[in-house]
């Protein structure tokens, strides 16, 4: 039966609250310029590339209804430019992120699927679609292809990319894999001529957990191997370097971040540049200066790219920039380096972030993405408020459905009539109940409030909360109980602290009856170490409605060591208790690589019986990789309702895209990754041990986390909190404030491309 197992929530940590759409604009701009929108406005659209002309002619072959729902547009209107092509990546396939065309005449806008137009076997199944472009140049009888990266096919090895570059024949559907097995490329482009296509790929066939500046080369091959005599002809062209953009058929410009270490702070920090490649000399330049920051160019002739810039990097968390701290779309010149650049978007809206910028009509315009700023809602009171939703996702098993919650650490109560979390300032918990939507409880300030869970017993009407500076272990750290949240019992919510002593506290969960609470905490390890961290293990609250600080209430010590033990959750049946630790982490690992956090998280159960009988369930790295395998993030284990599963959130499949082409913040992009499962034996914890087999249930640029698992479906009736879940982004009353925004002097607020969001929760 469809969704018979229940429901997994989720949270996509660096999701823009607002769409973000595709726009473009005249070049030269001046004060006043009009952009124009790309798409139809429909969900969340990014990286747009054109598509030229005959490629075009044959998908309206392919797809006749692309024309004839878009004003009739003739292949003469595609030659003569009256009607034309951009393909995109869209969220709109139940929230995959998968490519999409739109064809443009006469003020109208058609949007279809590359899936609809071509079929599943090519664009079909769980994946991420991206960066689109197309083989055979402008000749009409050239075997013109779409080239594109797609995740759909699984990589049993862990820690690995899935992103696979393909080659689809626009006139059969025939599709090839260009990227080896065993290799992973980034960021296809394919030169002027149609010919060859250049990639991102991944040195040494490997990621090894870097966040911003991948380990990356530009690898060129054949378009067509059968033009070419069977052979693709990789050959590896430029060593650290991303994002490839054909200036002609022998210039090739790219970006790379230069890092740099302070030597009085030993702080490591990165520059964005972008260079010419030339393929006759195979002499690189450098084009854009080295006091700002630039990537993603998009060339526009063998002397001319137009570029993403940064003129002004700033702490990632900060909220409130000025307008050299936002990114912009500038083009610059490589002949004349005195030349100055052609500042775009500063022409149109200044305190907004641009994205990824792509070359129309010659140069004569140029397209990017940004935030529909325009969905913004104005209320009386004078504030602004993002339009929420809870939103439908494409899940890989019949029997169980998937949403994103539009806040952080969703928890369902037992019995799946209610849904609690965290808004996105985590300074509110929210409830969605039959009652509708709304805030239970709010603390003054940001970045206190997190790990809501409800108490496993349904009767009890009580959530637990964790209230401090959540990412520093040697603040104190408290669990807060909120009874009485929905009011089931009349009157207003009781909040009562059940914590006491300083210690640094969190994750709470209850045993199924409702009566004790295991969570972790600093208690025991309250000197540190040398590199200034504090251990943490798991203890159990034997009065879960007391807590310790009133009467003689008692805790009790469930695990202990020298590592952290964190984020844990008492199991449907009471016997066992499932949590991520860094206990197998090598003693001489070093403590960041990066610049982040290194992990070795992997998941474990022990026996609440017993807690002597501990069992590693899934590492980041396969165990047999030998020493120091476990490094990684395998995090925010939850069991499924029938305790056949464990969902987490992982690094299991390392990045899907670029991440300096995204929105950017401190430590990102994805330490965890995506949101996974496992399959146990619920009766034998020994057969749990470093399991082998997993299942990746989203697949995304962003960073997916916290996940939560009800056994009410999205369509049950009995589930109230199902009336806010839809496919549309239109419906639905969650408008927390959006951190992304910043007031501009007056009435005008634009969307920031950085997001109070703390990272490591553990």
């Amino acid at each position: 039966m469809a969704e018979s197992r229940g429901s997994i929530a989720s949270f996509a940590t660096y999701r823009p609250p607002l769409p973000v759409d595709i726009f473009s604009c005249a070049v030269p701009p001046s004060p006043g310029t009009r952009e124009q929108k790309l798409t139809d406005g429909k969900s969340y659209n990014c990286n747009g590339r054109p598509i030229p002309a005959p490629a075009l002619k044959l998908l309206i072959e392919k797809k006749p209804e692309l024309a004839s729902e878009c004003g009739g547009a003739t292949a003469e209107d595609v030659d003569r430019g009256r009607a034309t092509g951009l393909v995109f990546v869209s969220e709109r396939e139940d929230g995959l992120e998968t490519l999409h065309v739109a064809l443009r005449f006469n003020g109208e806008v058609n949007v279809v699927s590359l899936a609809d137009i071509y079929g599943a076997d090519a664009f079909g199944g769980m994946r991420m679609e991206d960066s689109a472009c197309f083989g055979g140049g402008f000749a009409p009888e050239a075997d013109h292809s779409i080239i594109y990266v797609s995740t759909k096919k699984q990589v049993e090895k862990r820690r690995a990319p899935w992103t696979v570059v393909y080659r689809t024949s626009l006139r059969t559907g025939e599709t090839e894999r260009l990227t080896p097995e065993g290799q992973y490329d980034l960021s296809p482009a394919v030169s002027p001529s149609g010919k060859r296509v250049a990639v991102a790929n991944f040195r040494w066939n490997r990621w090894t957990g870097e966040i911003e500046h991948l380990k990356t080369d530009i690898v060129v091959m054949n378009v067509d191997r059968k033009a070419q005599g069977g052979k693709l002809n990789r050959k590896r062209l430029i060593k650290d370097g991303g994002w490839p953009s054909w200036g002609s058929d022998n210039v090739i410009f790219f970006h790379r971040g230069i890092e740099m270490q302070d030597p009085s702070s030993g702080k490591v920090t990165t520059t964005w540049r972008v260079f010419r490649y030339d393929l006759n000399t195979e002499q690189t330049e450098a084009v854009t200066p080295e006091d700002i920051n630039a990537m993603t160019p998009a060339a526009i002739s063998e002397t001319k790219v137009v570029v993403a810039t940064i003129r002004r990097r700033t702490n990632q968390m900060s909220v409130q920039r000025e307008v050299a701290q936002y990114r912009h779309i500038e083009i610059f010149g490589f002949a004349n380096p005195n030349q100055q650049a052609v500042k775009i978007t500063q022409n149109i809206g200044p305190k907004a972030d641009y994205y990824n910028p792509f070359v129309l009509d010659g140069g004569n315009s140029i397209g990017y993405h940004r935030t529909r700023t325009e969905d913004i809602i104005k209320k009386q009171d004078g504030k602004s408020d993002v339009p929420r939703t809870f939103s439908k996702l494409q899940s890989p098993h019949n029997d169980v459905a998937q949403f994103r919650v539009s806040g952080v650490f969703p928890t369902f109560s037992t019995d799946g009539s209610k849904l609690a979390f965290v808004d996105n300032e985590f300074k509110a918990v929210w409830l969605a109940d039959k009652q509708g939507l709304r805030v239970v409880w709010e603390r003054s300030k940001t970045n206190t409030v997190f790990s809501t869970v409800w108490n496993q017993n349904p009767e009890k009407d009580i959530l637990y909360v964790c209230v401090g500076p959540p990412f520093s272990a040697s603040s104190p750290m408290e669990i807060y109980a909120i009874f009485n949240v929905s009011g089931s019992s009349g009157g207003r919510p009781e909040v009562r602290r059940l914590t006491d002593g300083g210690y640094n506290n969190a994750f709470p969960s209850s045993n199924p009856e409702g009566t004790k609470i295991v969570f972790r905490s600093t208690r025991d390890h309250m000197h540190g170490t040398t590199d200034g961290t504090r251990h943490k293990n798991l203890y159990i609250m034997q009065d879960a409605h007391a807590g310790e600080t009133v009467g003689d209430g008692s805790v009790t010590r469930l695990t202990d060591g020298e590592w952290t033990d964190t984020q844990c959750q008492w199991s449907p049946r009471g016997d066992w208790i499932v949590f991520s630790s860094t206990r197998d982490k090598p003693a001489n690992a070093p403590l960041l690589d990066h610049g982040v956090d290194i992990g070795y998280f992997a998941v474990y159960l022990v026996m609440v019986a017993d807690p002597n009988v501990v069992v590693r369930v899934v590492t980041s790295a396969a165990p047999s990789a030998g020493p120091g395998s476990v490094a990684g993030h395998v995090n925010h284990p939850v069991f499924s309702p029938d305790g056949r599963s464990i969902a987490f959130t992982a690094d299991l499949s390392a990045v899907s895209a670029e991440p300096i082409s995204m929105p950017t913040f401190l430590h990102s992009v994805r330490p965890y990754g995506d949101i996974f499962s496992v399959d146990i034996d619920r009766d034998n914890i020994q057969k749990n041990k470093d399991i082998k087999k997993f299942h990746r249930l989203t697949h995304s640029r962003y960073e997916y986390s916290t996940p939560a698992w009800t056994q009410f479906a999205t369509d049950d009736h009995n589930a109230q909190w199902n009336m806010l879940v839809t496919t549309d982004r239109a419906t639905a009353d969650f408008k927390p404030s959006c951190p992304y925004m910043q007031a501009d002097g007056g009435d005008s607020w634009h969307m920031t491309g950085h997001m109070i969001l703390p990272r490591k929760c553990c």
